[in-house]
């Protein structure tokens, strides 16, 4: 109703009388006439339903509409990080840091490193030498940005290091997650494009190249050289090997391990469903039989055909 006042955005199970909530997916309908929501954001499908319930916001998509929502949330409510450098983080003279930018506590900021402007960075993130963020990025607490590649060659059973003579390079309006670790390249720059997020705890190899607007879910692992498209999207827990390439558009389900290029946009899942351990255990043990079972089906097609 006009004139109600909005004291918290919450989900529509929890919601009072004073919260504003949404409904993204048709399926929790029934949440919806059960909420006590003051007001509710809905998609032009379900404007019916829920003005029978009392009060909404109809939007073309309801869940961008309750983002925007969030977002104007935090500028009413918490206080913009303040431009410049705390007293506590460690700047490289040689470094250069945009006077817009906001240099949280315990940061070292190395030499050559470069930060954009309006780009914040949490407490505790290290930027390497010679890296570069772009513009109105966020990097997270305990972030480490350039540290070396996992670069070693073998000789007589012990490891030479090689060392990482890249450097990381991250475009504009990148988020990256807490304790999220970016590394540099062996010899070209580890390259972050515009746009992409990149959740808690991920792990990003030498030389690996992120297309804009690509996001991935927490714990993922990205091994060296490998290369993912524009608009991709890695579910939690998966891995992609080394010196991959993904096409833009493709979409990695969760603990997938990606052991060969993709070059079709789609929607790829590998992984071996959960089941009580005995019958996992005999699964296992059969899957383990599958390429014996396929020679000796094609030695008896042929047999058959010889027949």
């Amino acid at each position: 109703m006009p004139g109600t006042a909005i004291s918290r955005i919450a989900p529509l199970e929890d919601a009072g009388p004073g919260d504003l909530s949404f409904l993204s997916n048709p399926r929790y309908q029934q949440q919806l006439a059960a909420s006590r929501a003051a007001c509710v954001i809905v998609a032009p499908a379900m404007r019916d339903v829920a003005l029978a319930r009392g009060p909404c916001i109809v939007a073309d998509n309801p869940y961008v509409y309750f983002a925007r929502a969030t977002q104007l949330w935090r500028q009413l409510t918490t206080p913009r990080a303040m431009p410049g450098i705390h007293a506590s983080a460690v700047v490289d003279s040689a470094a250069q840091i945009d006077p817009t930018a906001t240099i949280g506590p315990l940061c070292v900021i190395e030499r050559g490193a470069v930060v954009g402007a309006g780009t914040v960075l949490k407490s505790r993130v290290t930027v390497g030498e010679d890296c570069r963020i772009g513009a109105r990025c966020i990097v997270h607490a305990g972030v480490v940005i350039g540290a070396d590649g996992f670069g070693f060659a073998p000789e007589h059973g012990q490891w030479v290091k090689i060392e990482q003579l890249g450097a990381v390079r991250i475009g504009d309006d990148v988020e990256i997650g807490a304790n999220t670790c970016i590394d540099r390249g062996a010899l070209q720059d580890t390259v972050i494009e515009d746009g992409v997020k990149l959740d808690n705890l991920i792990q990003v190899g030498h030389n690996v190249h992120i297309g804009k607007h690509s996001a991935m879910a927490g714990c993922v692992g990205i091994a060296g050289s490998a290369k993912i498209g524009a608009h991709c999207t890695v579910g939690g827990g998966a891995i992609v090997l080394g010196h991959l390439e993904l096409a833009d558009n493709v979409h990695i389900s969760a603990a997938t391990v990606v052991t060969r290029s993709l070059t079709r946009p789609g929607q790829y899942t590998g992984m071996f469903p959960i089941d009580d351990n005995a019958r996992w255990e005999k699964n296992a043990a059969t899957l383990k039989q599958l390429h014996s079972l396929r020679e000796r089906i094609k030695a008896l097609e042929q047999a058959l055909k010889a027949a």
